[in-house]
């Protein structure tokens, strides 16, 4: 049975840092891109992607908002996804949650997520 199991996530201060996991079972995480999405607080905003990560690490991306503050990451040996978020903003307030390729696929497998509120 897969499983992804996200924390890490809190209440910071506006330029402050949090770093997410999703640790993972019951599927060859080492094959699998992985990625990070999130669901912003913000009226009428439904889920974004915000990250993703090769199968072997080589290749990452990110959505322009979070380039150059956020880092995504994995462990194969503890089977597990990070997001290092620094320099957090109000508006990066919200739940993220991590899926396997492609990041829709959260959608037929839902998380719970973890809360990660930017607030002074």
């Amino acid at each position: 049975q897969v499983q992804l199991v996200e924390s890490g996530g809190g209440l910071v201060q506006p330029g402050g840092s949090l770093k997410l996991s999703c640790a993972t079972s019951g599927f060859a995480f080492s094959l699998y891109g992985m990625n990070w999405v999130r669901q912003l607080e913000a009226p009428g905003k439904g889920l974004e992607w915000i990250s993703s990560i090769s199968h072997d690490g080589t290749n990452t991306r990110y959505r322009d908002s979070v380039k150059g503050r956020f880092t995504i990451s994995r462990d194969h040996a503890k089977n597990s996804l990070y997001l290092q978020m620094n320099s957090l903003k109000p508006e990066d307030t919200g739940m993220y949650y991590c899926a396997k390729d492609p990041w829709t696929s959260w959608y037929a497998n839902p998380t719970k997520g973890t809360q990660v509120t930017v607030s002074s």
